[in-house]
């Protein structure tokens, strides 16, 4: 049976694999429609578009999280202690979720604000969770 913190670890990987999906299917139908060479890509989208440059960054910053988050769901799994990440895995995801959907959506002060709170959500379980792991 799947738990929390599977689902979750689960989750955050489909995410992440869903955000480069949807920026992959955009640059093939750029390169197929001759917007864009197929070696005209770099990493950031610098050279397209606001929306696929924030598309860029929200999969990287997918990317980034992984190891800690992920990493901490993980450990939480083998050792089987998932006990202290089961209670705040699904938070962890929603809160991952939300703070890429504004980040691709806008880059208003508002949304800014609104995906940095996201932001911190992760950062407080991830050290909660640490902490607690650590702890024994």
């Amino acid at each position: 049976m799947i738990n929390p913190t599977s689902f979750a670890l689960t989750g955050f990987i489909a995410w992440t694999l869903a955000l480069l999906v949807l920026m992959e299917v955009i640059r093939s139908k750029m390169v197929v429609a001759g917007e864009v060479p197929a070696n005209g890509f770099d990493p950031a989208n610098s050279k397209l578009s606001p929306f696929m440059q924030r598309l860029a960054r929200a999969r990287a910053n997918c990317l980034e999280g992984l190891p800690i988050f992920g990493g901490l769901m993980l450990v939480a799994l083998v050792t089987g202690r998932a006990g202290v990440t089961d209670p705040l895995a699904p938070v962890l995801l929603a809160a991952r979720v939300i703070q890429s959907t504004i980040h691709v959506a806008s880059l208003s002060n508002v949304a800014v604000t609104l995906r940095f709170s996201a932001f911190a959500v992760q950062v407080a379980i991830g050290a909660y969770w640490a902490w607690r792991l650590l702890a024994g």
